[in-house]
């Protein structure tokens, strides 16, 4: 399981005082009124306290008390925010972070290993698990839904599925 969790890219400076636009990469994002600080995912050991935040067309402009221009703005563009895992929200059962879901090998549930989970469309309805396929040429589109995915073992890095009819072609 990964130590730090992304909650956001900073994608460009935002106005001459500093404040920085931000694409979250949580469900939440009201949840960056929770947090006191973030890191740079690139240098841990970079922690920008959040001074303020608003949310303008799904982006959040943030400004840290550590940045006060825009040529120091400009320095954190294309860079990720993180946090540590044990600041992280609690997820409901049966729900788990992208990040902790890339990677998984994925087996049927007669135990043949049927690819690796390379990553995570998120459609509204349901996530969509796309996997690099180990048994053909095409990826394998996983719908997350219950009646699919029967076991998610994030320790030891597997997920069992049901595959139904068309799953594989």
């Amino acid at each position: 399981m990964h130590k730090y969790l992304q909650v956001g890219k900073i994608v460009n400076t935002f106005g001459l005082k500093g404040e920085v636009k931000v694409i979250p990469l949580t469900d939440e994002v009201d949840r960056f009124s929770e947090l006191e600080y973030v890191l740079l995912e690139d240098n841990l050991s970079t922690k920008l306290t959040i001074e303020r935040y608003r949310v303008k067309d799904n982006i959040v402009i943030i400004k840290f008390k550590e940045i006060s221009s825009i040529d120091e703005a400009q320095k954190l563009k294309n860079r990720y925010i993180v946090i540590e895992r044990e600041r992280a929200k609690k997820l409901p059962e049966d729900t788990y972070f992208i990040c902790d879901i890339i990677g998984l090998e994925v087996y049927d549930l007669d135990g043949r290993k049927l690819g690796r989970i390379k990553d995570v469309l998120k459609t509204g309805s349901n996530d969509v698990y796309i996997c690099d396929s180990y048994i053909g040429k095409k990826d394998i589109l996983i719908p997350a839904l219950k009646d699919i995915v029967k076991e998610v073992n994030i320790e030891e890095g597997y997920m069992k599925i049901k595959v139904v009819e068309g799953l594989l072609d």
